[in-house]
């Protein structure tokens, strides 16, 4: 795998992943009934651009502890999507299959997240000169 300069966020292969987490979720969101919009749909949009958003919020701040923090929210939107698609299982919203491909998604991108995080503690040490 060749190095890739990350030059804007959404170079960041943690990003690109999410956007298609994004992009996947709103589609189950079209599907649910009418019932679910403002409340289980609502909920399922706003952690799906939480993953991007707190991505690129993070790159745009100054402090690496800062961006490691809005990466770490990003994360727990991933997980919070990984609930809402138990719950869309659970009222048969969504098939197994469906289930199963989202869940695969969200957990490449929470690797891809925490491969990144690492990388910005890596930096992070060398630039203060910190070994742990």
């Amino acid at each position: 795998m060749s190095y890739v300069p990350i030059r804007h966020f959404s170079d960041i292969e943690a990003w690109k992943m999410g956007r298609e987490v994004r992009k996947s979720v709103y589609q189950v969101v079209g599907k649910l009934p009418e019932a679910e919009t403002y409340a289980l749909g609502s909920q399922m949009r706003r952690a799906a651009v939480s993953i991007t958003a707190n991505i690129a919020e993070g790159y745009g701040r100054y402090h690496y502890n800062e961006n490691i923090q809005y990466c770490r929210q990003s994360r727990g939107s991933l997980y919070e999507i990984q609930d809402h698609l138990l719950t869309c299982l659970d009222e048969s919203y969504i098939s197994k299959e469906e289930y199963e491909d989202l869940l695969a998604m969200t957990e490449k991108c929470a690797k891809l997240l925490n491969g990144y995080i690492s990388m910005l503690q890596k930096r992070r040490n060398m630039e203060t000169g910190n070994k742990s």
